[in-house]
């Protein structure tokens, strides 16, 4: 009697202390319920998680059995796949965490079944896929709503199972794309990092080694799949292999990874043309992004292919088409993640279009707006980074705006005084810029290499970042780069071009005008998609001349920067001649404020500017135009009709090089 007094409590205490007792517990429950639970998996067969009705056959699954897990899976799945911001997914992380404790308590021993023979883990399986299923969009919840360490602690939970069948819940894919899209935090951020973005890229690549070696373990257990299951799991790796290569510019590993993975679901085409956008295949690139477009349902996150078409319709001369894809979808979508993505493109698209003032609008919208960076390794520091540098572009480009409204502008004191203030705006900006930037680990990946995949601005853009600081610095830089891209063979111009405008910088004139001429003479240069790259060339072929005293030179480069991009000439130094047609009632207001923009007008110029004036009732009308010496209209035929002749003329000195076209419906211009 005495010794069964002593075993009872003692086989207690072992049942507390193992935590037997709440499994046994657990056990006896689920026996209870096994009726309601077996009713709730009738009705839940042939259902979809994203229905409309889920969210009400939850609650009946929950009222039902509220210890069975099923029921909160539903309504965690519903919340997640309907959520489009912080909320909405926050909202999901309980019923999705409810649902995954109870499947763990309930069903242990289905998720610890290992088994090379059928009939013993045919009973497991459908708890296995349960668990992959719910884990998976507690982990995407717990990502968009930025908590990286919950993410890292549930991937190492579900590491723990040992799952035969991992589904879409592959850990250790997802700890080395936690890891890299953190990848430039330390361990005092975020415990499970390194303190280099180079050692957390290296941690990355071993996490993926470690999902090969799992999946070799499995092999002879998941013979019983269909061989299409093991294909799938290793695409995976190749998805993020290739990504991490991708990002560390080794290219033939990434290009390799593409081609294992190109006739398979784990294709990405979007993710295939960033790959090809930063080896500067454009052409490739916006097609692929095309492809891309075509695949995507989810209105739910960053759409990434419209945000970098945007970038190569600059690149391409086509900045209002640019403006007019990106209002089209911002009208479409809505306020869901993405919106502030798709306004920050929009305004690059309109700073390049010319129109400064709208730009700052849809900034302003852009800065306003919480984006959730969902599904995507950019975050806030590349969201941030990306409005302030379209920010210092437009303070550069107002001053460039009243030098040239107003001809004469140094000996006018009004305007003087308003360069002044932009000019201290502009100063401040650029603190504020190269402060972000110089806190930023990843600069020298990402910003000083031009074209990178986690690069969020165009390549033209990190001109203005870095052309008023030490010049030497940026030199040595650029001609390492361009010495050193064997594997971007298209980049190396670029880098060229950014060496030779360094070059200008200290006066070394000729030097740039001799690597100008070879870029020029490059080619592999596709025109039609690099329209930007050749205008820039030839502004600084221009501005060599011009240092040179070549006037030939001068504006033969000034009218093929014109041609390749008219909307950059009035914010830039240089000035192209036009002569002047003027027939009709001329309207002698307009025609003198056209002429006190900074234009230079030759009777002997190549290009000439029609204008033609008609009467229309209490209005004035004028008909404009540009045109070459073969007659070829360069600055289509168009009409304006006002009744501020002053207005009017600075409309039209804009419009002569293509700022103010028609966009969504209503001209715009500079001003």
């Amino acid at each position: 009697m005495l010794q069964r007094n002593i075993y009872i409590p003692l086989l207690l205490l072992w049942l507390l202390l193992t935590g037997a007792w709440q499994q046994l517990a657990a056990q006896s429950l689920a026996e209870t319920n096994k009726g309601k639970r077996a009713l709730i998996d009738a009705k839940r067969k042939g259902s979809s998680f994203e229905a409309s009705d889920a969210i009400y056959m939850s609650r009946e699954f929950i009222r039902t059995d509220s210890t069975y897990y099923v029921g909160w899976m539903y309504e965690g799945i519903y919340k997640s796949s309907h959520a489009a911001d912080y909320l909405g997914y926050k909202n999901a992380i309980a019923p999705l965490s409810k649902a995954l404790e109870l499947l763990e308590r309930d069903y242990r021993r289905a998720l610890k079944t290992r088994s090379a023979d059928p009939m013993t883990y045919v009973a497991a399986f459908p708890y296995q896929v349960d668990y992959s299923i719910i884990a998976y969009q507690l982990m995407e919840c717990l990502s968009n709503t930025e908590r990286p360490d919950d993410v890292y602690a549930l991937l190492r939970r579900v590491q723990k199972w040992n799952l035969q069948y991992e589904g879409i819940m592959q850990p250790y894919c997802y700890l080395a794309w936690t890891t890299h899209r953190n990848r430039f935090y330390t361990q005092d951020k975020y415990h499970f990092l390194k303190n280099t973005v180079a050692e957390n890229e290296a941690l990355a690549q071993r996490y993926l080694d470690s999902a090969e070696a799992k999946i070799k373990r499995d092999l002879p257990l998941n013979r019983i799949f269909q061989p299409e299951y093991i294909k799938s799991l290793r695409q995976s790796i190749y998805h993020y292999r290739a990504i991490l290569y991708s990002y560390n510019f080794q290219m033939d590993s990434a290009a390799r990874y593409y081609r294992l993975m190109r006739n398979s679901p784990s294709f990405s085409h979007n993710n295939y043309a960033i790959f090809l956008n930063i080896n500067a295949d454009f052409r490739d690139a916006l097609e692929e992004f095309e492809v891309a477009s075509l695949y995507d349902y989810d209105r739910q996150h960053l759409k990434e292919w419209a945000y970098y078409s945007s970038i190569l319709d600059i690149y391409r001369g086509k900045p209002n088409v640019g403006v007019q894809s990106m209002k089209d979808l911002i009208r479409s979508t809505g306020s869901v993640p993405g919106f502030g993505w798709y306004n920050i493109a929009l305004a690059r698209c309109l700073t390049y279009d010319g129109n400064i003032e709208e730009s700052e609008r849809y900034l302003q919208k852009a800065e306003g707006f919480r984006e959730i960076h969902i599904g995507t390794t950019l975050g806030q520091s590349h969201y941030d980074f990306s409005i302030n540098l379209i920010r210092l572009r437009n303070a550069t480009e107002r001053i460039q705006m009243l030098k040239f409204e107003h001809k004469n502008w140094w000996y006018n004191p009004r305007v003087l005084s308003d360069i002044a203030q932009q000019t201290v705006q502009k100063y401040l900006l650029q603190y504020l810029v190269v402060n972000q930037f110089a806190m930023n680990p990843e600069r020298d990946m990402v910003v000083y290499k031009l074209f990178s995949s986690e690069s969020t601005v165009a390549w033209d853009e990190i001109w203005y970042l870095i052309q008023d600081f030490t010049t030497g610095f940026f030199l040595k830089k650029y001609q390492y780069e361009a010495e050193h891209s064997q594997q971007r063979k298209n980049v190396k111009r670029y880098f060229q071009l950014f060496v030779a405008k360094l070059e200008m910088k200290k006066g070394n004139y000729k030097n740039a005008a001799q690597l100008l001429q070879q870029i020029a003479t490059d080619p592999s240069i596709d025109e039609e998609y690099e329209q930007l790259f050749v205008a820039r060339v030839f502004e600084a072929m221009a501005l060599c001349a011009e240092e040179q005293d070549d006037h030939r030179a001068y504006q033969r480069a000034a009218n093929g920067f014109y041609s390749s991009f008219p909307q950059l000439v009035p914010f830039s130094d240089l000035r192209v001649d036009f002569k002047l047609n003027v027939t009709g009632q001329a309207d002698k207001k307009l025609v003198s404020r056209l002429k006190d923009c900074n234009i230079n007008w030759n009777d002997r110029a190549a290009l000439t500017v029609r204008l033609h004036f008609e009467r229309e009732a209490q209005k004035q009308k004028v008909s404009f135009s540009v045109t070459d010496r073969d007659g070829r209209e360069i600055v289509k035929r168009d009409t304006y009709v006002y009744t501020d002749s002053e207005k009017a003329g600075l409309h039209v000195a804009y419009r002569l090089f293509n700022i103010g076209v028609k966009s969504g419906g209503s001209d715009h211009h500079a001003g």
